[in-house]
Protein backbone atom coordinates (compact mmCIF):
# COMPACT_ATOMS: atom_id res chain seq x y z
CA UNK A 1 0.00 0.00 0.00
CA UNK A 2 2.61 2.18 1.21
CA UNK A 3 4.39 1.58 -2.54
CA UNK A 4 1.77 2.46 -4.28
CA UNK A 5 0.97 5.74 -2.61
CA UNK A 6 4.38 6.65 -2.98
CA UNK A 7 4.15 5.71 -6.97
CA UNK A 8 1.29 7.34 -7.33
CA UNK A 9 2.06 10.38 -5.58
CA UNK A 10 5.50 10.66 -7.61
CA UNK A 11 2.91 10.86 -11.11
CA UNK A 12 1.00 13.28 -9.84
CA UNK A 13 4.24 15.59 -9.35
CA UNK A 14 5.16 14.40 -13.36
CA UNK A 15 2.02 15.32 -13.86
CA UNK A 16 1.57 18.69 -12.69
CA UNK A 17 5.09 19.60 -13.96
CA UNK A 18 4.10 18.96 -17.16
CA UNK A 19 1.59 20.53 -16.93
CA UNK A 20 3.82 23.89 -15.37
CA UNK A 21 6.11 23.33 -18.41
CA UNK A 22 2.52 23.02 -21.57
CA UNK A 23 1.63 25.76 -19.79
CA UNK A 24 3.97 28.32 -20.85
CA UNK A 25 6.01 26.07 -23.58
CA UNK A 26 3.38 23.80 -25.68
CA UNK A 27 5.79 22.14 -27.67
CA UNK A 28 6.11 19.41 -24.57
CA UNK A 29 2.51 18.30 -25.47
CA UNK A 30 2.46 18.02 -28.59
CA UNK A 31 5.74 17.06 -29.26
CA UNK A 32 6.38 13.42 -27.64
CA UNK A 33 2.81 13.14 -29.88
CA UNK A 34 3.80 14.00 -33.13
CA UNK A 35 3.73 11.81 -35.89
CA UNK A 36 4.16 11.18 -40.09
CA UNK A 37 0.73 12.24 -40.32
CA UNK A 38 0.45 15.41 -38.66
CA UNK A 39 4.29 16.29 -40.24
CA UNK A 40 2.87 15.80 -43.66
CA UNK A 41 -0.36 18.09 -42.87
CA UNK A 42 1.88 20.93 -41.11
CA UNK A 43 4.40 20.87 -44.53
CA UNK A 44 1.50 21.44 -46.61
CA UNK A 45 0.04 24.17 -44.37
CA UNK A 46 3.52 25.65 -43.64
CA UNK A 47 4.37 26.06 -47.72
CA UNK A 48 0.78 27.26 -48.18
CA UNK A 49 1.53 30.18 -45.40
CA UNK A 50 4.69 30.56 -46.95
CA UNK A 51 2.99 31.44 -50.42
CA UNK A 52 0.62 34.12 -48.82
CA UNK A 53 2.90 35.17 -46.21
CA UNK A 54 5.97 36.11 -48.80
CA UNK A 55 4.34 38.79 -51.08
CA UNK A 56 2.31 39.97 -48.24
CA UNK A 57 5.46 40.70 -46.13
CA UNK A 58 6.49 42.85 -49.24
CA UNK A 59 3.31 44.58 -49.18
CA UNK A 60 3.26 45.24 -45.52
CA UNK A 61 7.29 46.73 -46.04
CA UNK A 62 6.16 49.14 -48.36
CA UNK A 63 2.88 50.03 -46.35
CA UNK A 64 5.43 50.85 -43.37
CA UNK A 65 6.30 53.42 -44.83
CA UNK A 66 3.53 54.98 -44.55
CA UNK A 67 2.71 55.61 -48.13
CA UNK A 68 -0.99 55.36 -49.00
CA UNK A 69 -2.05 52.18 -51.65
CA UNK A 70 -4.04 54.74 -54.68
CA UNK A 71 -0.91 56.24 -55.41
CA UNK A 72 0.60 53.10 -55.89
CA UNK A 73 -2.12 51.95 -57.78
CA UNK A 74 -2.11 55.15 -59.93
CA UNK A 75 1.76 54.97 -60.18
CA UNK A 76 1.59 59.05 -58.40
CA UNK A 77 5.03 59.91 -56.21
CA UNK A 78 3.47 62.39 -52.93
CA UNK A 79 3.91 62.36 -49.24
CA UNK A 80 0.14 62.95 -47.22
CA UNK A 81 -0.16 63.16 -43.56
CA UNK A 82 -3.67 61.95 -43.06
CA UNK A 83 -6.65 60.56 -45.45
CA UNK A 84 -7.71 63.68 -46.19
CA UNK A 85 -4.11 65.20 -47.03
CA UNK A 86 -4.16 61.86 -49.03
CA UNK A 87 -7.50 62.78 -50.90
CA UNK A 88 -7.00 66.30 -51.31
CA UNK A 89 -3.17 65.57 -53.04
CA UNK A 90 -4.68 62.48 -55.03
CA UNK A 91 -7.16 65.06 -56.71
CA UNK A 92 -4.34 67.66 -57.05
CA UNK A 93 -2.07 64.84 -59.02
CA UNK A 94 -4.87 62.78 -60.76
CA UNK A 95 -3.85 64.33 -63.92
CA UNK A 96 -0.14 62.63 -63.94
CA UNK A 97 -1.91 59.36 -63.35
CA UNK A 98 0.34 56.78 -65.40
CA UNK A 99 -2.13 54.50 -67.42
CA UNK A 100 0.52 51.38 -67.25
CA UNK A 101 0.37 51.22 -63.68
CA UNK A 102 -3.44 52.09 -63.45
CA UNK A 103 -3.99 48.65 -65.99
CA UNK A 104 -1.99 46.80 -64.21
CA UNK A 105 -3.32 47.43 -60.70
CA UNK A 106 -6.74 47.07 -61.62
CA UNK A 107 -6.14 44.02 -63.73
CA UNK A 108 -3.85 43.16 -60.46
CA UNK A 109 -7.15 43.55 -58.33
CA UNK A 110 -9.85 41.54 -60.94
CA UNK A 111 -7.17 38.83 -61.01
CA UNK A 112 -6.96 38.53 -57.09
CA UNK A 113 -10.98 38.45 -56.64
CA UNK A 114 -11.19 36.29 -59.55
CA UNK A 115 -9.16 33.72 -57.88
CA UNK A 116 -10.29 34.25 -54.43
CA UNK A 117 -13.55 33.14 -55.79
CA UNK A 118 -11.99 29.83 -56.53
CA UNK A 119 -12.30 28.08 -53.23
CA UNK A 120 -16.39 28.97 -52.98
CA UNK A 121 -16.57 26.91 -56.32
CA UNK A 122 -19.35 23.84 -54.85
CA UNK A 123 -19.45 22.12 -58.28
CA UNK A 124 -16.05 21.03 -59.56
CA UNK A 125 -15.68 22.05 -63.34
CA UNK A 126 -15.53 18.10 -64.27
CA UNK A 127 -19.31 17.13 -63.49
CA UNK A 128 -18.81 14.07 -63.55
CA UNK A 129 -20.81 12.71 -60.16
CA UNK A 130 -19.54 8.98 -60.76
CA UNK A 131 -15.97 9.81 -59.63
CA UNK A 132 -15.88 11.59 -56.22
CA UNK A 133 -11.95 11.04 -55.31
CA UNK A 134 -11.77 13.17 -58.94
CA UNK A 135 -14.23 15.99 -57.70
CA UNK A 136 -12.36 16.02 -54.69
CA UNK A 137 -8.93 16.63 -56.05
CA UNK A 138 -10.28 19.41 -58.00
CA UNK A 139 -11.80 21.11 -55.48
CA UNK A 140 -8.42 20.98 -53.77
CA UNK A 141 -6.79 22.11 -56.49
CA UNK A 142 -8.51 24.96 -56.82
CA UNK A 143 -8.63 25.57 -52.90
CA UNK A 144 -4.80 26.18 -53.27
CA UNK A 145 -4.97 28.59 -56.63
CA UNK A 146 -7.13 30.50 -54.32
CA UNK A 147 -4.99 30.92 -52.14
CA UNK A 148 -1.73 30.92 -53.45
CA UNK A 149 -3.23 34.04 -55.71
CA UNK A 150 -0.82 36.19 -54.04
CA UNK A 151 2.02 34.73 -54.83
CA UNK A 152 0.90 33.91 -58.78
CA UNK A 153 0.36 37.33 -59.30
CA UNK A 154 3.29 38.36 -58.01
CA UNK A 155 4.88 35.68 -59.95
CA UNK A 156 2.99 37.06 -62.88
CA UNK A 157 3.71 40.76 -63.28
CA UNK A 158 7.31 40.18 -61.89
CA UNK A 159 8.21 38.52 -64.78
CA UNK A 160 6.40 40.99 -67.39
CA UNK A 161 8.34 43.34 -65.48
CA UNK A 162 11.73 41.43 -65.38
CA UNK A 163 11.15 40.89 -69.51
CA UNK A 164 10.26 44.43 -70.64
CA UNK A 165 13.15 45.85 -68.20
CA UNK A 166 15.94 43.38 -70.19
CA UNK A 167 14.21 43.32 -73.46
CA UNK A 168 13.53 47.36 -73.83
CA UNK A 169 16.18 48.68 -70.89
CA UNK A 170 13.22 49.93 -69.01
CA UNK A 171 9.80 48.72 -67.79
CA UNK A 172 6.23 50.81 -67.86
CA UNK A 173 5.86 50.59 -64.18
CA UNK A 174 6.79 51.74 -61.29
CA UNK A 175 8.83 49.33 -59.29
CA UNK A 176 9.86 48.52 -56.15
CA UNK A 177 13.55 49.09 -55.94
CA UNK A 178 16.54 47.65 -54.77
CA UNK A 179 15.76 45.47 -51.64
CA UNK A 180 19.45 44.58 -49.93
CA UNK A 181 19.88 41.01 -50.14
CA UNK A 182 20.78 37.92 -47.36
CA UNK A 183 20.16 37.65 -44.15
CA UNK A 184 20.19 40.49 -41.88
CA UNK A 185 22.56 40.85 -39.60
CA UNK A 186 22.36 40.29 -36.14
CA UNK A 187 23.52 43.21 -33.80
CA UNK A 188 22.01 44.96 -30.71
CA UNK A 189 18.97 47.28 -31.33
CA UNK A 190 20.28 50.85 -31.82
CA UNK A 191 19.52 53.33 -28.70
CA UNK A 192 20.41 56.20 -30.82
CA UNK A 193 19.74 57.41 -34.38
CA UNK A 194 21.45 60.02 -36.81
CA UNK A 195 19.14 62.28 -38.84
CA UNK A 196 20.88 64.42 -41.09
CA UNK A 197 22.75 66.70 -38.39
CA UNK A 198 21.04 65.55 -35.24
CA UNK A 199 21.68 63.10 -32.65
CA UNK A 200 18.11 60.76 -31.44
CA UNK A 201 18.55 59.32 -27.66
CA UNK A 202 16.89 56.61 -26.80
CA UNK A 203 14.48 58.91 -24.84
CA UNK A 204 14.39 61.33 -28.00
CA UNK A 205 13.03 58.40 -29.89
CA UNK A 206 11.39 57.36 -27.46
CA UNK A 207 9.42 60.44 -27.11
CA UNK A 208 9.07 60.47 -31.16
CA UNK A 209 6.87 57.32 -31.11
CA UNK A 210 4.07 58.94 -28.45
CA UNK A 211 1.54 57.44 -27.37
CA UNK A 212 2.18 54.67 -30.02
CA UNK A 213 4.59 53.20 -27.81
CA UNK A 214 2.03 51.94 -25.04
CA UNK A 215 -1.05 51.50 -28.23
CA UNK A 216 1.01 49.15 -30.29
CA UNK A 217 2.20 46.44 -27.48
CA UNK A 218 -1.58 46.85 -26.62
CA UNK A 219 -3.09 46.36 -30.04
CA UNK A 220 -1.05 43.57 -30.83
CA UNK A 221 -2.01 41.55 -27.55
CA UNK A 222 -5.67 41.89 -28.10
CA UNK A 223 -5.11 40.84 -31.51
CA UNK A 224 -3.14 37.91 -30.77
CA UNK A 225 -5.51 36.96 -27.90
CA UNK A 226 -8.97 37.25 -30.12
CA UNK A 227 -7.09 35.26 -33.14
CA UNK A 228 -6.28 32.40 -30.53
CA UNK A 229 -9.66 32.42 -29.24
CA UNK A 230 -10.95 32.40 -32.85
CA UNK A 231 -9.51 29.37 -34.15
CA UNK A 232 -8.91 27.38 -30.48
CA UNK A 233 -11.90 24.75 -31.83
CA UNK A 234 -13.07 24.93 -27.72
CA UNK A 235 -9.43 24.50 -26.54
CA UNK A 236 -8.77 26.63 -23.58
CA UNK A 237 -6.40 29.80 -24.22
CA UNK A 238 -3.84 31.26 -22.23
CA UNK A 239 -3.57 34.53 -22.71
CA UNK A 240 -0.12 34.74 -20.84
CA UNK A 241 1.40 32.53 -22.77
CA UNK A 242 0.46 34.46 -25.91
CA UNK A 243 1.91 37.28 -24.37
CA UNK A 244 5.26 35.72 -23.47
CA UNK A 245 5.58 34.23 -27.08
CA UNK A 246 4.52 38.13 -28.69
CA UNK A 247 7.53 39.96 -26.35
CA UNK A 248 10.24 36.84 -26.65
CA UNK A 249 9.64 37.31 -30.67
CA UNK A 250 9.54 41.20 -30.93
CA UNK A 251 12.92 41.13 -28.41
CA UNK A 252 14.32 38.57 -30.89
CA UNK A 253 13.21 40.33 -34.01
CA UNK A 254 14.62 43.37 -32.76
CA UNK A 255 18.22 42.31 -33.03
CA UNK A 256 17.52 41.83 -37.04
CA UNK A 257 15.94 45.20 -36.86
CA UNK A 258 12.55 43.39 -37.57
CA UNK A 259 9.49 45.69 -37.43
CA UNK A 260 6.80 44.84 -34.30
CA UNK A 261 5.03 41.55 -35.23
CA UNK A 262 1.95 39.90 -34.55
CA UNK A 263 -0.37 37.32 -35.39
CA UNK A 264 -3.20 38.18 -38.37
CA UNK A 265 -6.23 36.90 -39.34
CA UNK A 266 -5.84 36.34 -43.08
CA UNK A 267 -2.86 33.95 -42.16
CA UNK A 268 -4.31 32.05 -39.23
CA UNK A 269 -7.35 31.78 -41.24
CA UNK A 270 -5.02 30.17 -44.23
CA UNK A 271 -3.23 27.47 -41.50
CA UNK A 272 -6.26 26.72 -40.53
CA UNK A 273 -7.82 26.01 -43.58
CA UNK A 274 -4.85 24.19 -45.13
CA UNK A 275 -5.25 21.69 -42.02
CA UNK A 276 -2.63 22.57 -39.60
CA UNK A 277 -2.05 20.58 -36.89
CA UNK A 278 0.93 21.62 -34.82
CA UNK A 279 3.30 24.84 -34.61
CA UNK A 280 5.75 22.78 -36.65
CA UNK A 281 3.96 24.35 -40.08
CA UNK A 282 5.70 28.02 -38.65
CA UNK A 283 9.23 25.99 -39.08
CA UNK A 284 8.05 25.34 -43.02
CA UNK A 285 6.55 28.86 -43.53
CA UNK A 286 9.63 30.42 -42.04
CA UNK A 287 12.26 28.64 -43.94
CA UNK A 288 10.40 29.25 -47.04
CA UNK A 289 11.02 33.11 -45.82
CA UNK A 290 14.50 32.51 -45.34
CA UNK A 291 14.93 30.84 -48.29
CA UNK A 292 13.03 33.39 -50.58
CA UNK A 293 15.29 36.19 -48.71
CA UNK A 294 18.30 34.56 -49.50
CA UNK A 295 18.24 33.70 -52.90
CA UNK A 296 15.19 36.07 -54.69
CA UNK A 297 16.19 39.09 -53.11
CA UNK A 298 17.20 40.45 -56.36
CA UNK A 299 14.24 39.63 -57.94
CA UNK A 300 12.31 41.27 -55.42
CA UNK A 301 13.16 44.56 -57.45
CA UNK A 302 11.36 44.11 -60.24
CA UNK A 303 7.91 43.75 -58.14
CA UNK A 304 5.81 46.46 -59.81
CA UNK A 305 4.49 48.72 -56.34
CA UNK A 306 0.41 48.67 -58.52
CA UNK A 307 0.74 44.75 -57.42
CA UNK A 308 1.67 45.56 -54.55
CA UNK A 309 -0.88 47.77 -53.58
CA UNK A 310 -3.23 45.51 -55.25
CA UNK A 311 -2.54 42.51 -53.17
CA UNK A 312 -3.00 44.84 -50.00
CA UNK A 313 -6.29 46.36 -51.10
CA UNK A 314 -7.82 43.18 -51.92
CA UNK A 315 -6.50 41.61 -48.47
CA UNK A 316 -7.45 44.57 -46.09
CA UNK A 317 -11.09 45.62 -48.34
CA UNK A 318 -12.38 42.58 -46.55
CA UNK A 319 -11.80 42.87 -42.91
CA UNK A 320 -14.03 45.67 -43.45
CA UNK A 321 -17.48 44.39 -41.63
CA UNK A 322 -19.87 47.44 -42.69
CA UNK A 323 -22.81 44.91 -41.61
CA UNK A 324 -21.71 44.67 -38.06
CA UNK A 325 -22.40 48.39 -37.24
CA UNK A 326 -25.94 47.79 -38.70
CA UNK A 327 -26.71 44.56 -36.00
CA UNK A 328 -25.04 46.73 -33.30
CA UNK A 329 -27.22 49.58 -33.73
CA UNK A 330 -30.30 47.04 -33.64
CA UNK A 331 -28.75 45.35 -30.24
CA UNK A 332 -26.41 47.45 -28.81
CA UNK A 333 -25.91 51.11 -29.90
CA UNK A 334 -23.13 51.64 -27.41
CA UNK A 335 -21.23 49.52 -29.21
CA UNK A 336 -21.87 50.34 -32.53
CA UNK A 337 -20.80 54.15 -31.20
CA UNK A 338 -17.85 53.01 -30.41
CA UNK A 339 -17.11 51.11 -33.41
CA UNK A 340 -17.82 53.87 -35.90
CA UNK A 341 -16.22 56.44 -33.63
CA UNK A 342 -13.41 54.94 -32.90
CA UNK A 343 -13.00 54.01 -37.29
CA UNK A 344 -14.06 57.54 -38.05
CA UNK A 345 -11.29 59.33 -35.52
CA UNK A 346 -8.85 56.49 -36.81
CA UNK A 347 -9.58 57.24 -40.71
CA UNK A 348 -9.73 60.95 -39.99
CA UNK A 349 -7.34 62.41 -37.12
CA UNK A 350 -5.14 59.73 -36.13
CA UNK A 351 -4.82 55.90 -35.46
CA UNK A 352 -3.26 56.44 -31.82
CA UNK A 353 -5.75 58.74 -30.15
CA UNK A 354 -9.05 56.87 -32.31
CA UNK A 355 -8.05 53.94 -30.88
CA UNK A 356 -7.27 55.78 -27.28
CA UNK A 357 -10.58 57.27 -27.37
CA UNK A 358 -12.30 54.05 -28.21
CA UNK A 359 -10.42 52.50 -25.04
CA UNK A 360 -11.66 55.14 -22.32
CA UNK A 361 -15.26 55.23 -24.49
CA UNK A 362 -15.80 52.00 -23.40
CA UNK A 363 -14.33 52.37 -19.88
CA UNK A 364 -16.45 54.90 -19.16
CA UNK A 365 -19.27 51.95 -20.12
CA UNK A 366 -17.25 50.02 -17.93
CA UNK A 367 -17.25 51.80 -14.94
CA UNK A 368 -20.22 53.14 -14.90
CA UNK A 369 -22.20 50.59 -13.31
CA UNK A 370 -19.26 50.40 -10.02
CA UNK A 371 -20.31 54.36 -9.92
CA UNK A 372 -24.28 54.11 -10.32
CA UNK A 373 -25.52 50.26 -9.42
CA UNK A 374 -28.63 49.43 -9.37
CA UNK A 375 -30.85 49.58 -6.02
CA UNK A 376 -34.02 47.76 -6.10
CA UNK A 377 -36.39 49.30 -3.18
CA UNK A 378 -38.60 46.50 -1.50
CA UNK A 379 -40.84 47.47 1.12
CA UNK A 380 -41.99 44.16 3.23
CA UNK A 381 -43.42 43.27 6.72
CA UNK A 382 -42.06 40.94 8.78
CA UNK A 383 -44.90 37.80 10.42
CA UNK A 384 -45.54 40.49 13.30
CA UNK A 385 -45.91 43.51 11.02
CA UNK A 386 -43.21 45.73 11.27
CA UNK A 387 -42.62 47.48 8.10
CA UNK A 388 -38.86 47.60 7.12
CA UNK A 389 -37.14 48.41 3.46
CA UNK A 390 -34.92 46.34 1.81
CA UNK A 391 -32.50 47.35 0.01
CA UNK A 392 -31.25 45.29 -3.30
CA UNK A 393 -27.82 45.67 -4.98
CA UNK A 394 -27.06 44.49 -8.25
CA UNK A 395 -23.14 44.56 -7.68
CA UNK A 396 -20.66 45.19 -4.90
CA UNK A 397 -20.12 48.90 -3.59
CA UNK A 398 -17.24 50.37 -4.18
CA UNK A 399 -16.10 54.11 -3.72
CA UNK A 400 -17.17 55.62 -6.93
CA UNK A 401 -20.67 54.56 -5.86
CA UNK A 402 -20.58 55.67 -2.23
CA UNK A 403 -21.81 58.98 -2.86
CA UNK A 404 -25.04 58.32 -5.14
CA UNK A 405 -25.69 55.26 -2.29
CA UNK A 406 -25.34 58.15 0.58
CA UNK A 407 -27.67 59.96 -1.02
CA UNK A 408 -30.27 57.27 -1.77
CA UNK A 409 -30.12 55.81 1.71
CA UNK A 410 -30.61 59.53 3.05
CA UNK A 411 -33.28 59.82 0.25
CA UNK A 412 -35.29 57.07 1.78
CA UNK A 413 -34.59 57.31 5.03
CA UNK A 414 -35.74 61.10 4.59
CA UNK A 415 -39.24 60.38 3.11
CA UNK A 416 -40.51 57.38 5.29
CA UNK A 417 -42.81 58.25 8.42
CA UNK A 418 -42.35 56.66 11.18
CA UNK A 419 -38.89 55.55 11.09
CA UNK A 420 -39.15 52.48 8.74
CA UNK A 421 -35.99 50.36 9.56
CA UNK A 422 -33.68 50.68 6.05
CA UNK A 423 -32.03 46.77 5.64
CA UNK A 424 -29.11 46.93 2.97
CA UNK A 425 -28.47 43.14 1.56
CA UNK A 426 -24.91 42.47 1.34
CA UNK A 427 -24.81 39.10 -0.21
CA UNK A 428 -23.20 40.06 -3.25
CA UNK A 429 -20.69 42.48 -1.24
CA UNK A 430 -17.23 39.92 -1.66
CA UNK A 431 -14.81 43.05 -0.45
CA UNK A 432 -15.25 46.62 0.48
CA UNK A 433 -12.51 49.68 0.43
CA UNK A 434 -12.02 51.92 3.12
CA UNK A 435 -14.13 54.74 1.56
CA UNK A 436 -16.81 52.72 0.94
CA UNK A 437 -16.57 51.23 4.98
CA UNK A 438 -16.60 55.41 6.11
CA UNK A 439 -19.53 55.50 3.90
CA UNK A 440 -20.95 53.06 6.00
CA UNK A 441 -19.67 54.67 9.21
CA UNK A 442 -21.56 58.01 8.52
CA UNK A 443 -24.48 56.30 7.65
CA UNK A 444 -24.81 54.57 10.69
CA UNK A 445 -23.80 56.99 13.10
CA UNK A 446 -26.72 59.38 10.94
CA UNK A 447 -29.38 57.07 11.25
CA UNK A 448 -28.29 55.02 14.70
CA UNK A 449 -28.13 57.65 16.62
CA UNK A 450 -31.37 57.76 18.46
CA UNK A 451 -32.84 54.90 16.88
CA UNK A 452 -31.17 51.66 15.10
CA UNK A 453 -32.59 52.29 11.63
CA UNK A 454 -29.87 51.46 9.43
CA UNK A 455 -29.03 47.49 9.06
CA UNK A 456 -26.45 45.48 7.31
CA UNK A 457 -27.57 41.83 6.36
CA UNK A 458 -25.45 39.14 4.92
CA UNK A 459 -22.22 41.13 5.75
CA UNK A 460 -18.88 38.67 5.47
CA UNK A 461 -16.63 37.90 8.25
CA UNK A 462 -13.71 39.27 6.69
CA UNK A 463 -15.62 42.66 5.99
CA UNK A 464 -16.78 42.48 9.64
CA UNK A 465 -12.85 42.21 10.62
CA UNK A 466 -11.58 44.88 8.31
CA UNK A 467 -14.15 47.02 9.50
CA UNK A 468 -13.88 46.22 13.51
CA UNK A 469 -10.48 47.48 12.38
CA UNK A 470 -10.26 50.48 10.68
CA UNK A 471 -13.83 52.33 11.48
CA UNK A 472 -15.81 52.85 14.46
CA UNK A 473 -18.10 50.61 14.95
CA UNK A 474 -20.40 51.81 17.77
CA UNK A 475 -23.36 52.73 15.51
CA UNK A 476 -22.67 49.78 12.95
CA UNK A 477 -26.02 47.46 13.34
CA UNK A 478 -25.68 43.59 11.39
CA UNK A 479 -28.19 40.62 10.75
CA UNK A 480 -26.62 37.30 9.51
CA UNK A 481 -29.61 36.03 7.83
CA UNK A 482 -33.20 37.02 6.61
CA UNK A 483 -34.48 34.53 9.50
CA UNK A 484 -33.65 36.72 12.10
CA UNK A 485 -35.08 40.32 10.48
CA UNK A 486 -38.22 39.34 12.61
CA UNK A 487 -36.83 39.19 15.93
CA UNK A 488 -34.31 41.49 15.17
CA UNK A 489 -36.62 44.44 14.71
CA UNK A 490 -39.30 43.01 17.03
CA UNK A 491 -36.55 43.60 20.06
CA UNK A 492 -35.79 47.24 18.23
CA UNK A 493 -39.62 48.14 17.89
CA UNK A 494 -39.48 47.28 22.05
CA UNK A 495 -37.01 48.71 23.09
CA UNK A 496 -37.35 51.86 21.36
CA UNK A 497 -40.66 51.72 23.03
CA UNK A 498 -39.62 51.35 26.12
CA UNK A 499 -37.26 54.30 25.60
CA UNK A 500 -39.97 56.61 24.73
CA UNK A 501 -42.18 55.46 27.60
CA UNK A 502 -39.42 55.87 30.13
CA UNK A 503 -38.66 59.43 28.48
CA UNK A 504 -42.11 60.26 28.69
CA UNK A 505 -42.51 59.21 32.65
CA UNK A 506 -39.47 61.07 34.05
CA UNK A 507 -40.44 64.06 31.95
CA UNK A 508 -44.22 64.17 33.22
CA UNK A 509 -42.78 63.47 36.90
CA UNK A 510 -40.19 66.74 36.67
CA UNK A 511 -43.05 68.60 35.47
CA UNK A 512 -45.41 67.93 38.16
CA UNK A 513 -42.14 68.54 40.70
CA UNK A 514 -41.76 72.14 38.97
CA UNK A 515 -45.59 73.35 39.00
CA UNK A 516 -45.86 72.09 42.69
CA UNK A 517 -42.65 74.13 42.81
CA UNK A 518 -44.19 76.79 41.92
CA UNK A 519 -46.97 76.55 44.20
CA UNK A 520 -45.52 76.12 47.40
CA UNK A 521 -42.91 79.15 46.55
CA UNK A 522 -46.07 80.99 46.02
CA UNK A 523 -47.84 79.64 49.95
CA UNK A 524 -46.56 81.58 52.62
CA UNK A 525 -47.34 79.07 55.03
CA UNK A 526 -44.68 76.79 53.29
CA UNK A 527 -42.42 74.97 56.10
CA UNK A 528 -38.61 74.43 55.68
CA UNK A 529 -38.83 70.82 55.79
CA UNK A 530 -40.95 70.69 53.21
CA UNK A 531 -39.20 72.69 50.47
CA UNK A 532 -35.82 70.89 51.29
CA UNK A 533 -37.78 67.61 50.38
CA UNK A 534 -38.88 69.77 46.84
CA UNK A 535 -35.38 70.68 46.26
CA UNK A 536 -34.49 66.84 47.10
CA UNK A 537 -36.97 65.27 44.76
CA UNK A 538 -36.22 67.76 42.01
CA UNK A 539 -32.56 66.94 42.18
CA UNK A 540 -33.12 63.70 41.68
CA UNK A 541 -35.29 63.73 38.74
CA UNK A 542 -33.13 66.82 36.78
CA UNK A 543 -30.21 63.95 37.51
CA UNK A 544 -32.29 61.07 35.82
CA UNK A 545 -33.00 63.39 32.95
CA UNK A 546 -29.90 63.96 32.22
CA UNK A 547 -28.70 60.72 32.36
CA UNK A 548 -31.26 59.57 29.50
CA UNK A 549 -30.00 62.37 27.48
Amino acid sequence: MSTTAKVSGVDAECLQSTERKCRFMPIFGWLPRYNRTKAISDLIAGITLGLTMIPQSIAYAALAGLTAQLQGLLGLQYKSANIVDNLYKLCANIGNTRLPDLALGICSILFLLLFRSLKDINCPCTGDKRNPSKNVLMKKVLWYFSIGRNAIIVFITTTIAYQLETTTGSAPFRLSGKIESGLPTISLPPFSAQVGNRTYTFLDMCSHYGSGIVILPLISVLANVAIAKAFAKGANVNATQEMLTLGLCNIIGSFVSSMPTAGAFTRSAVSSASGIQTSMAGLYSGTMTLLALSFLTPYFYYIPRATLAAVLITAVIFMIDLRIIKLLWKGCKTDAVAVAGTFLICIFVNVEIGLLLGIVYNLVFFIRPSARPTIQVVHRKTDLGIRYIMLELDTYLSYPAMTFFINKVMNLARNEEDDVPLIVNCERFVNIDYTTMKGIEMLSITLNRKQDRFWLLHLKSNIVNCINVLVDNKYIRLIGNEENITNVLHNNTLSSRQFENSINIRSKKVEEVKNSNQENFSNPHLQPKDSEVIAEEMIVMLSGESKLQ
